[in-house]
C-alpha cells in the first residue's frame, strides 16, 4: 500500500474563478479512486506564479519535503499541469515518484476500462501523454546510438528512438482501434432499425449516474462512491410505466479541467449521446460546487457536438443528501421549470415524476413530408414501409415520391440509411 500526497496549486489569479477547497477535495477523491494508494492529506498551495523549474519556491519545497517524510509518503499527486522539467526536479528533491493531474486521471481509466474499445483508447492517450514527457524529461535519453566512426553518423539520439517507437505503437493502436470503431458502427447501425429512443445519462463523475441506471434497469452496473467508477458506456432496453420502451445508455461521467487529449481520445466512447433522443443531465444537487458541475458538463457536451436541438431533462439528484429546508427550496425551484426534476436515485424519491418526464420528451409527435427517392433506392424505400409511415406513393420522372407521416426520429433514422 503506497501512501500518498495531494497538493492542489492555486494561482492568485485563479482565485475568483473556482474555490480551491473543493477543487482540492475532488482531486483527493480521484486519488482514492486508485487501487492499493492510500491518500494521507492534501493541503493547498498558493502561488504568484509557477516557478519553471520546481513549480513551488525554495522555502515551499522544503516545508513540502519535511510534511512528506513526516508522513512516509511515496507518492505525490499534483492537482494541475506539471512540466517533464519540473516534474523530474521535484522527484529528485523530495525523493518520491509524482504524477499530474493528467497522469493520475490516465492512471485511473487505465483501471477501469473494461471493453476492447476502452483499453484501446487508454492506451493512445497513454502514449500521446507519454510522448510529450520525453522532451528534456531525463538526461539517460540523450545518449546517441548509430554506427561508428564517419560512416554511422552520430545516429538518432535516446529521446528520437524513444519518440519514434511511441508514434510506430500509436498507429498499431488507431488500425485497431478503426476495427472496434466500425464493428460499433454496425451496432448502432443495428439499433437503428429498433423503432426504440436512446436516452442517453450524462453529467459530472459521482453524481449517481450508475445509481439511477441501475434502479431503472434493474441491472447491476457497477455503483460507487468513487469517481469514475465506470468508464465504458452500458446500454439496457427499458419500459417505462407509460408502456413506452427505450434504450438507456449510462456514460462516463466529465470532470472539471478534462485533459484534451481524453476529450478526443474518449469521443467515440461518449458518441452514444451524439445519437441520443433524449439527454438526461444528472447533477448531484447535494454538493456544493453543483452549478460549475453543470456547467462544466454544458461546455464538454457542445465541445463533443450535441445538438440544441436534441431535448434534454435535467435531474436533480441526491436530494435525500440535502437538509429538509434546502430540499425544499430545490424542488420549489424545480416545479418552475420544465425541463428540470428532483429525484433520489438511491431511494427512489420522484422516480415516478421522472419517467413520465422522459415518456412526454420523448412523445411521437408527427410530421408530414413527401420524400423523393430514385427507382435504385430500393432498401430505403422498404425501410419506410417496414416502419409504416408511407401514406401515398406514386411515380415521378425523377423517382418514386412518397408521402410519409413520420417523427422526428424517424427522419433522422432515413438520413443514416
Amino acid at each position: 500500500m503506497m501512501h500518498a500526497w495531494v497538493i492542489h496549486p492555486e494561482l492568485l489569479s485563479d482565485r475568483d474563478r473556482r474555490d480551491a477547497g473543493p477543487a482540492l477535495e475532488e482531486a483527493m477523491s480521484l486519488a482514492a479512486a486508485l487501487p492499493d494508494l492510500k491518500v494521507e492529506g492534501g493541503e493547498i498551495v498558493r502561488l504568484q506564479r509557477p516557478h519553471p523549474g520546481h513549480l513551488f519556491g525554495t522555502g515551499k519545497l522544503d516545508e513540502i519535503k519535511a510534511r512528506l517524510e513526516a508522513e512516509d509518503v511515496g507518492l505525490v499527486l499534483i492537482d494541475g499541469p506539471v512540466s517533464p522539467v519540473q516534474q523530474r526536479n521535484l522527484e529528485k528533491a523530495w525523493g518520491v515518484k509524482l504524477l499530474d493531474r493528467t497522469g493520475l486521471i490516465l492512471e485511473i481509466f487505465s483501471d477501469r476500462a473494461a471493453t476492447r474499445e476502452g483499453v484501446l483508447q487508454v492506451e493512445m492517450a497513454a502514449l500521446s501523454y507519454q510522448r510529450t514527457r520525453l522532451v528534456r524529461a531525463w538526461t539517460h535519453l540523450e545518449r546517441q546510438r548509430g554506427g561508428l566512426g564517419f560512416v554511422g553518423g552520430p545516429g538518432e539520439t535516446q529521446i528520437e528512438a524513444d519518440r519514434r517507437a511511441i508514434d510506430e505503437q500509436l498507429n498499431r493502436l488507431r488500425k485497431q482501434l478503426s476495427k472496434v470503431v466500425k464493428t460499433r458502427e454496425l451496432h448502432r447501425a443495428a439499433r437503428a432499425k429498433v423503432p426504440f429512443p436512446i436516452v442517453a445519462l450524462v453529467g459530472y463523475t459521482n453524481a449517481g449516474k450508475s445509481t439511477l441506471f441501475n434502479r431503472m434497469t434493474g441491472a447491476d452496473v457497477m455503483a460507487e462512491d468513487m469517481l469514475f467508477a465506470t468508464l465504458d458506456p452500458t446500454m439496457r432496453a427499458v419500459d417505462l410505466p407509460s408502456g413506452k420502451r427505450v434504450i438507456l445508455s449510462d456514460t462516463v461521467g466529465f470532470i472539471s479541467d478534462l485533459p484534451t487529449q481524453l476529450v478526443a481520445a474518449f469521443r467515440a466512447t461518449l458518441e452514444e449521446v451524439l445519437a441520443a433522443d433524449l439527454v438526461v443531465h444528472v447533477r448531484d444537487i447535494s454538493h456544493p460546487e453543483t452549478e460549475e458541475q453543470a456547467e462544466d458538463v454544458r461546455t464538454i457536451l457542445a465541445d463533443l457536438g450535441v445538438l440544441e436541438t436534441t431535448p434534454q431533462l435535467e435531474v436533480w439528484n441526491k436530494t435525500d443528501l440535502l437538509a429538509p429546508e434546502a430540499r425544499s427550496a430545490a424542488e420549489a425551484i424545480a416545479a418552475r421549470r420544465d425541463e428540470v426534476l428532483t429525484l433520489s436515485a438511491l431511494n427512489g424519491t420522484g422516480m415516478e415524476a421522472f419517467t413520465d418526464a422522459i415518456a412526454e420528451a420523448l412523445d411521437d409527435k408527427r410530421s408530414r413530408k413527401t420524400v423523393v427517392l430514385p427507382f435504385e433506392a430500393g432498401k430505403r424505400r422498404a425501410w419506410l414501409y417496414e416502419q409504416g409511415v408511407v401514406e401515398d406513393e406514386r411515380q415521378t420522372e425523377d423517382g418514386v415520391a412518397l408521402d410519409v407521416n413520420w417523427t422526428a426520429r424517424q427522419a433522422r433514422s432515413f438520413h443514416d440509411i
